[in-house]
């Protein structure tokens, strides 16, 4: 059996000319929703809507992105930093360890569900996740009563969830922080009695 000759395997590469400068909405979605920002592009949410109409104060929008991400993170099992985000040299995730921060991802959510109900998980994942407005909303929710009156529901209904998990979780961030406090000084207790 001849061994195959061998061929000159080095081959110029010409540069893929970036043909799309932005990698953004396409044109039909451009006419259906309202964007804001520049790069990357995203849709004006009802929660910014919200904290533009006085409704909700920021530490309510704050909440819900921080419930976003988790969300995102935990079914979807990808990650959106910030603008300003400056990866960490020091750690560097294994497949086993990016799963058990997914896996504290989605307890959060889960413990947000369990506390504020299935209602309300409900409304957040049709408000943050399907980005769907008040009026969609409020047709899937109450189709027996008027678009105007379940929409000013629907917006009155999120707008008081928002608050709820953005004052649930400064409970529960008080709550971690007492406990790593009581933590802290037992073992400081401790090691005082052991010394004498």
């Amino acid at each position: 059996m001849a061994k195959p000759s061998p061929k000159n395997r080095r081959t110029t590469r010409s540069p893929v000319p970036n043909l799309t400068p932005e990698n953004g909405p396409t044109p039909e979605r451009r006419a259906r929703s309202e964007f804001v920002g520049t790069a990357p592009t995203r849709v004006l949410r009802t929660v910014q809507a919200l904290l533009q109409a006085g409704d909700i104060t920021q530490p309510a929008a704050d909440a819900a992105e921080r419930w976003y991400r988790d969300y995102v993170f935990g079914y979807c099992d990808y990650v959106e930093f910030s603008d300003q985000h400056r990866p960490g040299t020091l750690t560097r995730h294994d497949a086993v360890s990016w799963q058990l921060v997914r896996a504290r991802a989605m307890a959060r959510v889960t413990d947000v569900r369990e506390a504020l109900g299935l209602c309300a998980h409900q409304r957040l994942r049709m408000l943050l996740v399907d980005e769907l407005s008040f009026r969609a909303m409020g047709e899937a929710l109450f189709p027996t009563i008027s678009a105007g009156s379940s929409q000013r529901k629907i917006a009155a209904q999120c707008a008081l969830l928002l608050e709820q998990l953005a004052a649930r979780e400064e409970a529960a961030r008080k709550a971690a922080k007492a406990t790593r406090t009581a933590k802290h000084s037992s073992a400081q207790s401790t090691d005082a009695t052991e010394e004498a």
